[in-house]
């Protein structure tokens, strides 16, 4: 337990541990606008597809 323990903190006063951080930030929030972006894509899509069908007299 205590040599798992002396790696974290090795890892936490290395560099790489804040590397790796901000590239989980940068992740998060592009996973954050992908999804936005979908959501938006999706209703778009929805209502389109709706006044189409509207229009042909199939109304949902």
């Amino acid at each position: 337990m205590k040599n798992f323990a002396a790696k974290i903190d090795r890892f936490l006063k290395s560099e790489d541990g804040p590397t790796a951080v901000e590239y989980a930030v940068m992740l998060a929030l592009i996973v954050v606008v992908c999804l936005t972006a979908i959501t938006s894509i999706g209703t778009n899509a929805k209502t389109t597809f709706n006044n189409v069908a509207n229009q042909l007299g199939g109304g949902s």
